[in-house]
């Protein structure tokens, strides 16, 4: 079977750092690791070409060549999904879809034209697609009842990947996550029992991308990569083992519960792997709102001391924060800055609330009939929520804008980048030393010592930031020399959100303008029947 793999289209988000991946001649930051990973369980037999339309278009010649056409996506990508459907259709193409989307809102695939929905979990429903092919059917829907063990998943086809292409690599120790707070999507795509993956089975995918040619950043993808703490202590343990052997070819990142700051031999584990930094899913300051949304794991202990064990450790600390929870007070969004700016967190991803497809919360809130409807559900930092909440959504929407800007003024963001690296940790094990030659953060090469003279341009000479980057740039030097790197490269990442900022801004005004406009319609429309029923 001749298989065409698509990956949508994402809109620009706070992750895209279009212009830093212009600069050091990537396209895009991560690869499709699902899609990869679907190759690799289907069977061996069979043809593949990868098309990441965050990379290129697709070609005449690849919707020649392909008999079927496999498009795997996440919410935010939707109109790109659906555009590709029908230009499948429209060629005659056997089109599936899986993936998060798919497998959140199966009906809007069928609307949309798909033939087979490959929903779930890959390894149990994939040799479902595969029988129903052999049996010469055209359609199909196949979902899974239980989890698959994944230590049976093979390892992903990284070689389809252009690898160039991509500033990190993706790889996955474990699925699911033992918590539940109420707006999270991760228990109800992948359950509240981690899943993992044995630690051999890890390192041999690896030793497949170490000997495809890959060096540099790793990202763990799992959501919670700490959700089983025993099994994934004793893979660092043997990850220790590979780096030092292969000379520490990988710097990794991941997400994890903010419960990591409670187990100092798990934080030193991973720094002694070369993790460097961590994202953490802290959500908001208010101790109510955490409680009404069942994100009891942030109210155990001070969350600003817990981030400080965390940067002290070295690991540094990336934070998703939230505003438009039920019965939030006016100036969440002062509270977040405050907060933001207290604990030193460089990057700090802020959005609205929004209720995803079959969360607790979405189906809290559609029975509460609070859910707006829009067909516009390609959620991301610039969209505007997708509910009534229970204070008025403009000021909501204001509030956000306005902490946002200011969370991203260049100066306050240099500002906080410098305290956070001021006392970020380097207590790698003294028996372990790290080759220049192999990692890709200390070597000199003219693409970064290109980053670095536009850095040093933009924000050491031509911005207000002049005399700040300056002074903080000697400080680190001085006080904490060993992440003088790490510290420029959070430097760069201002010129992105600069620019960022500017589009929450524009897009959010628009949207909430377009709520105002509908909202005075319904109004005029319920006023025109109140009359009519009066007379």
């Amino acid at each position: 079977m001749r298989t065409l793999l698509i990956y949508p289209l994402f809109p620009q988000t706070f992750w895209s750092y279009d212009k830093i991946l212009e600069l050091i001649g990537r396209k895009v930051s991560l690869p499709p690791l699902g899609l990869i990973t679907v190759a690799a369980i289907l069977p061996e037999d069979w043809e593949f070409k990868l098309c990441d339309r965050n990379i290129r278009e697709v070609t005449e010649e690849e919707w020649a060549w392909a008999e079927l056409v496999i498009i795997s996506a996440m919410i935010v990508q939707k109109q790109d999904l659906l555009k590709h459907i029908q230009e499948g259709k429209k060629r005659g193409k056997l089109v599936a879809v899986g993936g998060p989307y798919p497998t959140s809102l199966p009906h809007e695939m069928i609307e949309g034209g798909a033939d087979f929905l490959v929903l779930d979990e890959g390894e149990i429903t994939l040799p479902m697609l595969v029988e129903s092919l052999k049996r010469g059917e055209t359609k199909g829907v196949f979902r899974a009842t239980d989890k698959p063990d994944v230590t049976t998943t093979p390892i992903p086809r990284y070689d389809l990947l252009e690898l160039d292409a991509y500033e990190s690599m993706s790889v996955q120790f474990s699925r699911g996550c033992p918590f539940q707070c109420e707006f999270c999507d991760i228990i109800v795509l992948y359950g509240r029992k981690p899943r993992t993956k044995c630690p051999k089975q890890l390192l041999k995918e690896l030793d497949y991308l170490y000997n495809m040619g890959w060096r540099g950043n790793i990202f763990m993808v799992d959501d919670n990569f700490i959700g089983n703490k025993r099994n994934v202590k004793l893979f660092l343990k043997e990850l220790k083992e590979w780096q030092i052997t292969h000379e520490f070819p990988f710097l990794f990142q991941t997400e994890a519960s903010v419960d990591l700051a409670k187990d100092k031999e798990l934080m030193e584990l991973m720094v002694s792997c070369n993790f460097d930094a961590v994202f953490l899913g802290i959500e908001t300051p208010n101790e109510e709102s955490l409680k009404m949304s069942k994100k009891f794991q942030n109210t155990r202990d001070c969350l600003l001391d817990t981030i400080d064990t965390i940067i002290r450790a070295g690991l540094r600390p990336m934070a998703g924060f939230i505003i438009g929870f039920d019965g939030e007070e006016k100036g969440a969004g002062n509270r977040i800055i405050e907060f933001v700016e207290n604990s030193a967190i460089p990057i700090a991803m802020f959005g609205m609330l929004h209720a995803l497809p079959n969360t607790a919360l979405w189906n809290r809130l559609e029975k509460e009939n609070r859910l707006i409807v829009n067909g516009k559900l390609d959620i991301n930092q610039s969209t505007l929520m997708n509910f009534i909440p229970t204070r008025p959504i403009e000021d909501i929407a204001q509030e956000y804008v306005d902490a946002f800007w200011k969370i991203y003024d260049p100066e306050v963001f240099i500002d906080r980048n410098y305290r956070c690296h001021l006392k970020l940790g380097t207590n790698v094990s003294k028996s372990i030393k790290k080759s220049k030659s192999s990692n890709p953060f200390e070597l000199v090469t003219w693409i970064r010592l290109r980053v670095l003279c536009l850095v040093i341009w933009r924000q050491g000479l031509k911005r207000k930031t002049r005399w700040k980057f300056w002074h903080h740039l000697v400080g680190i030097f001085i006080h904490n020399p060993k992440v003088l790197v790490r510290y420029l490269v959070i430097c760069a990442l201002n010129e992105h959100f600069i620019e960022y900022r500017e589009i929450v801004r524009d897009e959010i005004r628009s949207q909430v303008a377009e709520f105002k406009a509908q909202q005075e319609v319904l109004n005029m429309e319920n006023n025109k029947v109140k009359e009519t029923v009066f007379l």
